[in-house]
């Protein structure tokens, strides 16, 4: 039914049904879009990224350090003393994890609480940041610590081999596949095992660790620029 306006003089006119409808419904859609930009379920995003940033880089941690800690332990049965200078690949496993707490503590920071009047700050912009966030420190993390322990376990054991002596090219003279390590220029002779082959394995082994650790690195600076993005819908 058409609505009554009252004018200045006393007198009454109607508005059409229509046009009023119309302009209940602009005034209805301009308050609802506010809340549409921060939605209650944005906060189960922004927790999202928290878990995957912990979860996936504690996990990529220890994949690395159980990989290389058992070819560790298999390469120590053989040659004790050189145990603690192939410890370094489970070290940077375990640091990539430190990467992750550290992204999921500031993620969690971010995420605001709602109000007394139940209104919630938080958008689906920053939930959706921080779970971009959560996610390239924790996939890149678990992609940094699976290269580690597959380097730590194969360079482990090839040091190890070197260490304890073992020729993977015995000659005739040598005693069952086993070789003396030359104690110096003149007694190297034809024999491929030696001390400088076994530093020349350490140091080789070492840069590849090192460059797989940046990938991890890599991922948490990526993740730590996401993390500052953040709009608030009561501002």
């Amino acid at each position: 039914e058409p609505l009554l306006s009252f004018r200045s003089d006393g007198t009454t006119s109607s508005l059409p049904a229509a046009s009023t409808t119309a302009s209940i419904t602009k005034m209805s859609t301009t308050v609802d879009d506010l809340p549409s930009l921060c939605p209650s379920w944005a906060v189960s995003v922004g927790y999202l990224g928290v878990a995957s940033a912990a979860i996936l880089s504690n996990f990529g941690s220890a994949w690395g350090t159980w990989k290389a800690g058992v070819s560790l332990v298999h390469t120590g049965i053989r040659h004790p003393s050189s145990v603690m200078k192939n410890v370094i690949p489970i070290v940077m496993a375990g640091v990539i994890g430190i990467y992750g707490l550290i992204v999921a503590v500031i993620l969690a920071e971010s995420i605001t609480t709602p109000n007394k009047d139940r209104e919630t700050s938080y958008s689906i912009y920053t939930a959706f940041a921080h779970l971009c966030a959560g996610l390239c420190c924790g996939i890149s993390g678990l992609a940094a610590g699976g290269c580690i322990g597959i380097v730590g376990d194969h360079g482990v054991r090839a040091v190890g081999y070197r260490a304890s002596q073992i020729s993977l090219f015995p000659s005739t003279t040598e005693k069952s596949g086993y070789s003396e390590i030359p104690s110096g220029e003149g007694d190297a002779g034809d024999d491929v095992s030696g001390s400088d082959d076994q530093n020349k394995l350490f140091v080789g082994m070492l840069i590849m660790l090192i460059f797989s650790e940046a990938l991890a690195l890599y991922g948490l600076i990526v993740a730590l620029i996401v993390s500052q993005h953040s709009y608030s819908c009561l501002d």
